[in-house]
C-alpha cells in the first residue's frame, strides 16, 4: 500500500488516485511523525525522494524520531548538502567545483568573496527554488545582500554576540547568520542538468541536458534540450564519469540530480540533488522510460538489471523544455531571469530538428515565435560586439530591425540594417509607442546594469502584458533565430510521443 502526503490544495483533483491513500496535511515534521503514527501498524518506510528540498529537510528529524527512511541514507543527503562534507567527497574523487565557501558574519562573507574574487553566487544554504539568492559584483553590493537578508528573513536568521537570535528592527546589530554560500560565478558558462538512477551498485544516467540561457539563470527557468547540442564528446565523457562516481559515493538508492557548468571546455560541479528533480518527469517522457517509478522499485528493494534499464537512452530527436512565466499576470514586474525561480510551470517540443523543437516549445509556453515582422533591439555594452550577426540572421530572414543609438551603432559598424529609435527619456517615436501600436513582433534586450534598468523594465514588462516575446540573454536570442529560420525553411508536423519513442 502507497499512501502520499501532500500540502498542495491541488492534489484533491490531480493526485487521489496516484497512491493507495492521500494525506493532505502540511509537510511538517510534526504532521508527517502523526501520519506515521497513524499507519505505524504496516509502516514499511518513507521516501523523501519525490518532493524536492521540503521532505529532504525532514529526513533527518524522521530518522531521529525512528521512522525508516527506504532509499537514499539521511547521511548520504547530508554530504550533499553541507558545503564542506560535499567539497571533501569531490577532493577525494578528483571533480572540480567552483570555488567558494561557506560565511556566518558578514565579515566571513566579503572574505570568502575576495579570496574565491567576484563576482560571486550568494545564497542561503537548504533553500527553496533559489529563494534568496543572488549574483554580486562587489563588496558593497553584497554586505547589503547579507544585512537585507538578515532584516527580511529570506533564508538567513540574524544572531547576536550573546549568540541568541535577535528582532530586526530592536536596534541591535546582528553580528552573525545561519550559513550563507559563497561561490565564485562562471561568466558566459554554460550550465548542463544530469539526472541519474542508481540502485547502488549501478548507476545509468538518465540524460544530460544542455542550457539554452547561460549559467546564473536558475535551472527551473531555463529552458533546456536533450540531447546536448554544444557540448564535445568529451565533455559529455566527463560528466557521465563524475556523475556515475559521485552517485556510488553517496550510495544513491533511487534517483539522483547533478547540475554541472562548462567554461571553456572545463567542468565544474555547482551542485548534487539526492533526489527526484524537477526534470525527473521531463527525462522520463524524452527518453521513454519511466524514471520516478523505477526510482520506487529500487527503493523498495528492486535492481536496474532486473528492471531492465542498465545503459543511457539517447534521443534520436530533440527534446526541449522551455518555463512558463506567471508575468503577465502581475503587470509591471521585470521578467529577467536570474538565479531566483520564477517560473509556474513547464512544457515541452519535440522534434527532430533542434529549431523546430525549440518553436514548438515557444508556442506552447506563449507567446509564439514570429515568421515576420519588426524587431526590437537593445543589448548592453558587453553584448554589443557579439549581437550583430544575430541581427544579421534576423535580417536576412526579412525582418525590419529597430534599436537605441548605442545598439544601432554597432549594428551599422558590422553593415547590418537598422533603424533608430529614440530612448524613451529622449522623446519619440520610441519602443513603447511601437508595442502600444501593436508594430513590434519580436524584442531582444539584455540587461545593463541600474542606471538604464527602469527604461528596460517599462519595456520588457509592455511586451510582456501585449503578448510580445522577449529575448534577455543573446544565447535564447540565437535559438529564436535559428527556431524561425527553420520554421521558414519547412514549417512544422507532429506525431504521437509513442512513435518518437518507437523510433
Amino acid at each position: 500500500e502507497t499512501i502520499m502526503v501532500n500540502s498542495n490544495p491541488e492534489t484533491v483533483s490531480t493526485d487521489y488516485d496516484t497512491s493507495d491513500k492521500l494525506y493532505f496535511e502540511p509537510l511538517t515534521l510534526e504532521d508527517v511523525l502523526n501520519i506515521c503514527e497513524q499507519e505505524s501498524e504496516n509502516l514499511l518506510g518513507v521516501i523523501v525522494q519525490f518532493g524536492g528540498q521540503t521532505p529532504l529537510n525532514l529526513a533527518n528529524g524522521l530518522a531521529e524520531a525512528g521512522v525508516p527512511i527506504i532509499g537514499t541514507s539521511p547521511r548520504s543527503i547530508e554530504i550533499a548538502e553541507d558545503r564542506k562534507l560535499f567539497g571533501a567527497m569531490l577532493d577525494k574523487l578528483g571533480i572540480r567545483q567552483t570555488s567558494g565557501g561557506t560565511a556566518v558574519t558578514e565579515d566571513e562573507a566579503v572574505a570568502v568573496a575576495n579570496r574565491v574574487t567576484y563576482p560571486v553566487l550568494v545564497r542561503p544554504s537548504f533553500v527553496l527554488g533559489g529563494r534568496g539568492m543572488m549574483l554580486v559584483h562587489n563588496e558593497a553590493d553584497l554586505r547589503k545582500y547579507v544585512r537585507d537578508a538578515i532584516e527580511s528573513g529570506t533564508g538567513v536568521s540574524p544572531v547576536t554576540n550573546g549568540g541568541t537570535p535577535n528582532t530586526p528592527g530592536t536596534g541591535e546589530t546582528p553580528v552573525s547568520l545561519s550559513p550563507i554560500l559563497v561561490d565564485h560565478f562562471l561568466e558566459d558558462a554554460t550550465e548542463v542538468d544530469v539526472d541519474c538512477i542508481c540502485d547502488g551498485e549501478i548507476a545509468v544516467i538518465g540524460a544530460i541536458m544542455e542550457h539554452i540561457e547561460q549559467a546564473g539563470i536558475h535551472s527551473g527557468d531555463s529552458a533546456c534540450v536533450i540531447p546536448p547540442f554544444s557540448l564535445s564528446d568529451a565533455v559529455k565523457q566527463e560528466i557521465t564519469r563524475s556523475t556515475k562516481a559521485m552517485a556510488r559515493e553517496l550510495n544513491v538508492i533511487g534517483l539522483m540530480n547533478v547540475q554541472f557548468a562548462v567554461q571553456n571546455e572545463t567542468v565544474y560541479v555547482l551542485e548534487v540533488n539526492p533526489r527526484a528533480s524537477r526534470t525527473a518527469p521531463f527525462v522520463s517522457k524524452a527518453i521513454g522510460v519511466p524514471l520516478p517509478k523505477l526510482a520506487a522499485k529500487i527503493m523498495a528493494g528492486g535492481k536496474l538489471k532486473d528492471l531492465g534499464f542498465t545503459k543511457e537512452v539517447v534521443p534520436a530527436h530533440y527534446c526541449v523544455k522551455e518555463a512558463v512565466f506567471p508575468f503577465t499576470k502581475f503587470p509591471g514586474t521585470d521578467i529577467v531571469l536570474g538565479p531566483e525561480m520564477k517560473s509556474t510551470g513547464e512544457v515541452m517540443g519535440i522534434d527532430a530538428n533542434l529549431g523546430i523543437a525549440y518553436a514548438k516549445a515557444q508556442m506552447a509556453a506563449q507567446p509564439a515565435l514570429p515568421l515576420k515582422g519588426n524587431i526590437f533591439l537593445s543589448v548592453s555594452d558587453a553584448d554589443k560586439t557579439k549581437v550583430a550577426d544575430i541581427a544579421s540572421g534576423f535580417s536576412e530572414l526579412g525582418f525590419t530591425l529597430y534599436a537605441t543609438s548605442g545598439t544601432a551603432a554597432a549594428l551599422e559598424k558590422a553593415n547590418v540594417p537598422v533603424k533608430k529609435l529614440f530612448k524613451l527619456s529622449e522623446g519619440r517615436p520610441n519602443a513603447l509607442d511601437m508595442l502600444k501600436n501593436g508594430e513590434l513582433a519580436l524584442i531582444i534586450n539584455t540587461p545593463s546594469g541600474k542606471s538604464a534598468r527602469e527604461d528596460e523594465v517599462k519595456i520588457r514588462s509592455t511586451a510582456s502584458s501585449t503578448r510580445v516575446p522577449v529575448m534577455t540573454t543573446l544565447r535564447a536570442a540565437r535559438a529564436s533565430l535559428e527556431g524561425i529560420r527553420s520554421m521558414k525553411a519547412s514549417g512544422y508536423s507532429v506525431k504521437p510521443l509513442q512513435d518518437w519513442h518507437r523510433q
